[in-house]
């Protein structure tokens, strides 16, 4: 369509299989064009540097230099182009070095390829995007602070939604996780804050800013 932007996508992974499957798919629209690919690290970062796109999809997981690696090294050198993850690993440690890189999203493979086209016009057009394949990156990786008392980043999510009076079912339907596994969060939440109840799982929500009142 004359006037659309098309979004220059490379992809980093070694997987054959995955990248031929994004090819075919981004060559059938007429918004997005996968302009590069590479099977390790190094390779990737020789090939966005020489042709720089707007979203680099970088596996964690690859031969050479590793994932993290190549997402410091973009990051410091082309600031402007946004860098999603893509990984098997739903952990911590690997969304907080992530983050600590320079990621600016963390998607789990497990997506669909449309879903995956979906998040990247989200975060290239610099909106927030809501999907059960996207984990969220505001880790806290500041040593702590006292009342945070080493809160997940899914607890993080149970804590602002049961703020905004959400019921476990609501916040189940919401995370796309199990009403006993809201359970479990909200049980750890109140060990780790040391609180009794929602009314000050909300008061502590709006202190520490996970959501205005």
């Amino acid at each position: 369509m004359e006037g659309t932007h098309v979004i220059k996508v490379f992809l980093a992974d070694d997987h054959p299989l995955l990248r031929a499957g994004l090819r075919i798919s981004l060559s059938q629209r007429n918004d997005m064009e996968l302009i590069g690919e590479a099977g390790d690290g190094f390779s990737a970062v020789e090939k966005i540097r020489d042709n720089p796109p707007d979203i680099s999809l970088i596996d964690v997981d690859m031969p050479g230099l590793s994932g993290i690696g190549v997402i410091r090294i973009l990051h410091k050198s082309i600031p402007q182009m946004k860098i999603l993850v893509l990984s098997t690993y739903n952990d911590e440690n690997y969304i907080q070095n992530a983050m600590a890189a320079g990621a600016d999203g963390y998607v789990l493979k497990s997506v669909g390829i449309e879903e995956l086209e979906r998040i990247i016009k989200s975060f290239h057009a610099g909106k927030p995007e809501i999907s059960p394949y996207l984990v969220n990156l505001a880790v806290d990786n500041s040593g702590g602070k006292e009342q945070d008392q080493g809160l997940t980043v899914r607890e993080k999510e149970v804590l602002k939604a049961v703020a905004e009076g959400k019921c476990n079912k609501e916040i189940s339907e919401m995370l796309y996780i199990s009403t006993e596994t809201v359970k479990s969060h909200v049980k750890n939440i109140y060990k780790k804050l040391k609180i009794k109840n929602r009314a000050e799982a909300v008061s502590v929500a709006v202190k520490k800013g996970y959501w205005v009142m």
